[in-house]
């Protein structure tokens, strides 16, 4: 498995792994009634092709298993991340995208993580390819490259408690509790490293 930067070819996929993180109830939510999920998915995959989106390919890692459909290698997983005091300028892509793809105001959403950290925005691993490590991979992949100059955070549902262990095993500290998109989070940092 490689890990490498990701590309805008690989848009499609990586919008399909990102909302597999933040769970299709919650892309729903954000579709509203009168979308779908594929017309999330269409949203997303547009601000994974742009170079100004919290969800850019610029912002991403992929783990990319050597065998290949149509030709090119199967992207297995992802990590998106970026510098939380970008969040707001990064945001505002999504913002824009909501409304014309999905006629939706999102500009009163919560912020998830502010200057002073490095954020994990997304992580996600394929279902045909979980329990062989590639989370740890990319996390550390991202630690490594990121986690020099400010503390590495993320949220954590307080619904998944499996993902919370994998995160302290890796360094990991709770700094406090939150909630993004109507659920219980946990706010989680590493040290600088």
């Amino acid at each position: 498995m490689n890990i490498i930067p990701a590309s805008a070819e690989q848009a499609e996929s990586i919008a399909s792994l990102i909302m597999m993180a933040m769970n299709h109830e919650c892309c729903q939510n954000f579709a509203g009634p009168q979308h779908s999920l594929a017309d999330f998915h269409r949203m997303m995959t547009t601000l994974v092709r742009r170079e100004d989106s919290q969800y850019s390919y610029r912002n991403a890692w992929v783990a990319l298993d050597d065998k290949t459909k149509n030709g090119k290698p199967v992207v297995a997983g992802v990590i998106v991340g970026y510098d939380g005091a970008d969040l707001r300028r990064l945001r505002e892509a999504f913002l824009q995208a909501a409304k014309k793809y999905l006629d939706q105001d999102f500009s009163g959403m919560d912020d998830e993580t502010q200057a002073g950290e490095y954020y994990i925005d997304s992580l996600a691993v394929d279902t045909r390819y979980r329990h062989q490590g590639l989370a740890t991979l990319l996390l550390r992949k991202l630690i490594d490259q990121k986690g020099r100059k400010q503390p590495v955070g993320l949220l954590v549902d307080k619904g998944n408690p499996s993902a919370e262990r994998l995160y302290h095993r890796l360094g990991f500290e709770y700094v406090n509790d939150t909630t993004w998109g109507g659920h219980e989070m946990r706010h989680l940092q590493t040290t600088i490293s």
